[in-house]
């Protein structure tokens, strides 16, 4: 009789067996094991993934990188190519990494000369998308279908610069050297309406530069109810449905709550690894819009929709470090009666002095902005306070206490978490090396005479190009680049012609 391994599972009806194996030496031959990609741990991980595959009958793989602007793109793979793809990643153009969040190119793609500063993006020539099996999961909104989230090189094996998940975990990496690791725990806001199902007319296409109309879609839940149990009641279904989809995906789900604003809900996640959280965000946002959408609702992590102006969503994000040598936490003080360590209020210094650069990467969206409002629940002003949620940096805990904490809420949850970790890591290193010092905290966030948060996408990007912390953590490329995008989106939202203001002038003047 055959014995099973420990970690084998039952053959399921749709498996035939004959890939429930781990990577053989045959197998790591290709693209990842002549770059020598992967981890030992990532090797077995994929041996896992085929052994799943086969147990559970998938028939298709999901392929995909996060771009610039947090959106997952890439490829869904039938199984009979995955093997291939495990060996030798899958090719995407590189122009995906040149465009504005409506798909239009901001860089001379087929030129020679891009103008984006490093080589490789000419022609729109391909680049790697480098699968992680060990972020491989089955979806549970579709039928036999998987997913593994890639990060991105060139064909000759090098790193593509703009690839933000590497970019997060080169910070980590910058951090690990100064000896510390990061844990982070995240409250990601968003609001539901409910899918009119209005069908898709010419009126919803769209084109480069041009977005087409949005689907017609109605309130959910009336707000001015923070919490109220049978509001949350109301969408029980779709509660479950989250819920469900959520923890099979096996994300670190803590709680699925009814926030203040219309038709507005928040979902929070147990506090982890720094990287790990990343890719989960990432995720769970592609979840929820999918578990939605399948139950007749629209979901959306734009900050401030029309038709929710009550209150704009956000996305809170706690963080901590430890010391990598004895596992310690760095953030919690020694003497009684204070709320963060030399190390913490160093780090917390940085934040704030980095504020307004790191807002393009916290704030990444035009629409974010119009989030930062006085008496909200979101900051207006670069100031931090002892469990004052009014502030943009609230530091929670003490003496003692384990989970002490700095918790940043001037983000957006449509931001790239690659992005604004890597923001924080990058602003409090600095805050570190300099032994900066916090100004006393606010008691009154919303009438301090602190330096006001950037007032829009432009000033932000504006304060980010003239850091010099930025630049020396990033590179100049990746910020011209950055910048660059950024600029091009704002300036076409500045040459739209809105509703405000055909209403307040085409009749008086």
């Amino acid at each position: 009789m055959h014995e099973r391994n420990v970690d084998e599972r039952p053959i399921a009806e749709g498996g035939g067996g004959v890939s429930a194996r781990p990577m053989l030496a045959k197998d790591r031959e290709g693209f990842i094991g002549r770059h020598e990609l992967w981890s030992e741990a990532q090797y077995a991980a994929a041996g896992q993934m085929r052994r799943v595959m086969d147990e559970l009958g998938i028939e298709m793989v999901r392929f995909s990188f996060v771009d610039q602007h947090g959106i997952l793109r890439g490829k869904t793979l039938a199984r009979a190519a995955v093997a291939t793809a495990l060996r030798s990643g899958v090719t995407a153009p590189s122009s995906l990494l040149l465009k504005d969040t409506s798909g239009q190119s901001v860089f001379s793609v087929f030129s020679e000369e891009t103008g984006v500063g490093v080589t490789g993006f000419s022609g729109a020539g391909d680049i790697v998308l480098v699968p992680d099996p060990e972020t491989f999961r089955v979806l549970p909104w579709t039928e036999r279908t998987a997913w593994v989230l890639c990060s991105l090189r060139f064909p000759d094996g090098s790193p593509v610069p703009f690839c933000t998940r590497t970019i997060l975990h080169n910070e980590l990496d910058a951090l690990a050297a100064r000896g510390f690791g990061m844990t982070v725990g995240a409250e990601l806001e968003f609001h539901v309406f409910r899918d009119a199902g209005e069908e898709l007319t010419p009126a919803h296409v769209g084109a480069p530069g041009r977005p087409g109309n949005v689907v017609e879609a109605h309130p959910t839940t009336r707000g001015a109810q923070l919490l109220h149990e049978e509001g949350l009641d109301e969408l029980q279904p779709l509660v479950d449905a989250l819920y469900r989809g959520l923890t099979l995906l096996d994300l670190p789900l803590r709680s699925i709550e009814l926030e203040f604003g219309p038709s507005q809900l928040e979902i929070t996640m147990e506090a982890g690894d720094a990287a790990r959280i990343a890719d989960a965000i990432v995720l769970c946002r592609s979840a929820v819009r999918r578990i939605c959408a399948a139950n007749g609702y629209h979901a959306t992590f734009m900050s401030r929709p029309q038709g929710a102006e009550g209150a704009s969503t956000g996305w809170h994000l706690h963080q901590s470090l430890y010391e990598l040598a004895t596992g310690a936490h760095a953030f919690v003080p020694d003497a009684a009666g204070t709320t963060l360590s030399l190390t913490a209020s160093a780090y917390l210094g940085g934040l704030l002095a980095h504020a307004a650069a790191a807002a393009s990467f916290t704030t990444p969206t035009v629409n974010g902005y119009k989030r930062y409002q006085p008496f909200s629940l979101a900051p207006d002003r670069i100031a931090w306070g002892i469990d004052n949620k009014g502030a943009m940096i609230r530091a929670v805990g003490g003496a003692g206490d384990p989970a002490t904490r700095l918790e940043n809420r001037s983000g957006e949850p449509a931001a790239n978490p690659y992005l604004y970790i890597a923001s924080q890591i990058i602003s409090g290193l600095d805050g570190m090396e300099r032994g900066l010092i916090p100004p006393a905290p606010t008691t009154d966030p919303y009438m301090t005479d602190a330096t006001p948060l950037p007032a829009s996408l432009s000033e932000a990007v504006d304060a980010l190009v003239v850091d010099d912390v930025f630049r020396a953590a990033l590179g100049d490329t990746v910020v011209d680049w950055y910048a660059t995008i950024k600029r091009a989106e704002y300036a076409r939202y500045m040459r739209h012609v809105s509703d405000w203001e055909q209403r307040e002038y085409f009749g008086i003047f």
